[in-house]
């Protein structure tokens, strides 16, 4: 196989991070593997006209989609077809570092033109998924700018199956392009207040950096659902009275995304792959980079709707899908739902008493605008990650339970993800909860946000922002077992 000039210059340039990792997991004996995923560089029709080439897993976008069996290990052949190292992570399982997924944890790479085999046992059960995790920086070709990711369902013991039919949706943008940054959106968290000391952190930030211009952000020119633009792809065909529980990921790179279905309600039932306490009906669906929701759509306003993303400008650029019930026709419909504030305490339990956690660890997230060769740089209590020393790294010892406060001192939206663990939300804008178990868990501008994690699963653990030109640029800690 010709390996290209292009090729060995990305090779070179990342033979510092992958050092001498050990090529396989294990040996790889003559016993089959459960599941194999091949990267490589593939074509995505997203529809007639726009047709892009990115990298995916097993020549498709989405991925395909896994189910595994809760507690049952499996093992998975993983095949490098490019260039470049790669990384799978299995995001939201609780499986040991080392075939997590992330170089900080000390997962291996799959080489360049190599292959890895892995084994573990899925869990905890629920809707989690599959992507790459090497960090891109400047190049829109690497990282989750790319096509790799994929669905992955964990097949509970037992489930009750309170529904007719289930459906998955992965929402992606393709084409992306650096632009100069602007101000976010702030207005669709609840409760949407900036704190007075937030704001006068980061305004010192920016006094800091006065005279330098916006930080670069991303645009996309091309959104889609499932690999498929707005009527480029099937509708989902529905039946008067059918309950359909749809599942939502949200597999951009860096933008939140929100979803709505004219004259119907979601009923959340789980967020992240973890049920509810309080399964709640809402008119929209809000989910940060990386959130996945679980919501049941009660099939009883019969037409033809367009089900997409609330901005207009997003949803005329593909990201929607066209619902169609049987025996109707006609152009699809699309109505704006009135404003919604999305609000994670409407899902938690009424009881918002929690245990006392063991340690409470504070961060403070500024945003140093443009101070990283034009990219905005992200510090946690004054510090930047470093791959070099694997810095800031806090000590946590097993079985403990800690608090992590975070404190927003700028205007973006951050979601929020901690590794090989679920944890507990116990207090969002000001507001006590308890019972909503996540793995990420959007945090508003100049906005407070408090949840609780139990050590419980030993090993190297990443925390760090799944916006990827935040943790690409010093928005990562790593925990690690004393």
């Amino acid at each position: 196989m010709t390996i290209d000039r292009r090729c060995l210059l990305k090779l070179a340039r990342l033979l510092p991070l992958i050092g001498a990792a050990p090529r396989l997991a294990w040996a790889i004996g003559d016993e089959k593997a459960d599941y194999t995923i091949r990267i490589g560089t593939g074509l995505v029709e997203l529809a007639p006209n726009h047709i892009v080439s990115t990298t995916l897993y097993n020549g498709q976008f989405p991925g395909p989609l896994i189910r595994f069996n809760e507690g049952q290990q499996t093992v998975v052949d993983i095949y490098n077809n490019t260039c470049v190292p790669e990384l799978v992570h299995w995001h939201g399982q609780m499986i040991p570092s080392d075939v997590d997924g992330a170089a900080e944890e000390g997962s291996p790479f799959v080489p360049a033109w190599g292959m890895r085999r892995i084994a573990f046992v899925p869990k905890p059960a629920g809707f989690r998924f599959y992507h790459t995790h090497v960090l891109p920086g400047a190049d829109l070709n690497r990282g989750t700018y790319t096509g790799q990711s994929g669905p992955v369902y964990i097949e509970p013991k037992n489930d009750p199956g309170a529904y007719d039919r289930e459906v998955f949706l992965v929402m992606k943008e393709f084409e992306p392009s650096f632009s100069r940054g602007g101000d976010m959106d702030l207005d669709m968290l609840a409760p949407g207040t900036p704190i007075k000391e937030l704001q006068e952190i980061g305004a010192k930030a920016d006094e800091e950096a006065k005279g330098t211009p916006k930080g670069y952000e991303v645009g996309y020119g091309l959104f889609s659902i499932n690999g498929k633009m707005l009527g480029a792809g099937e509708p989902i065909r529905v039946r008067q009275g059918d309950r359909v529980l749809f599942h939502v990921l949200n597999a951009s790179a860096t933008e939140t995304r929100s979803l709505a279905l004219p004259g119907h309600v979601f009923r959340v039932v789980a967020l992240d792959g973890n049920p509810v306490p309080t399964p709640a009906d809402v008119p929209v669906l809000w989910l940060g980079t990386a959130e996945r929701i679980s919501a049941i759509v009660e099939m009883n306003h019969p037409g033809v709707f367009v089900m997409g993303d609330l901005s207009d400008d997003d949803r005329s650029h593909g990201m929607g899908i066209v619902v169609e019930y049987s025996g109707n026709g006609g152009k699809p419909q699309w109505m704006k739902p009135k404003p919604f504030r999305w609000d994670y305490t409407r899902f938690g339990n009424a009881d918002t008493t929690t245990p006392t956690p063991d340690e409470t660890i504070e961060m403070t997230i500024v945003k140093h605008n443009a101070a990283a060769n034009g990219f905005n740089l992200w510090t946690l209590n004054g510090e930047a990650f470093s791959m070099e020393t694997m810095k800031p790294l806090y000590k946590v010892q097993e079985g403990r339970r800690y608090r992590l406060k975070f404190r927003n001192a700028s205007d973006d939206i951050h979601p929020l993800h901690l590794h090989r663990h679920s944890f507990e939300l116990t207090r969002v804008g000001g507001k006590p909860m308890a019972g909503v178990l996540k793995d990420v868990v959007m945090l508003g501008g100049f906005q407070e946000l408090e949840l609780d994690f139990v050590a419980d699963n030993p090993g190297r653990t990443l925390f760090h922002c799944h916006e990827q030109l935040h943790m690409d640029f010093g928005f990562m800690a790593l925990f690690d077992y004393a």
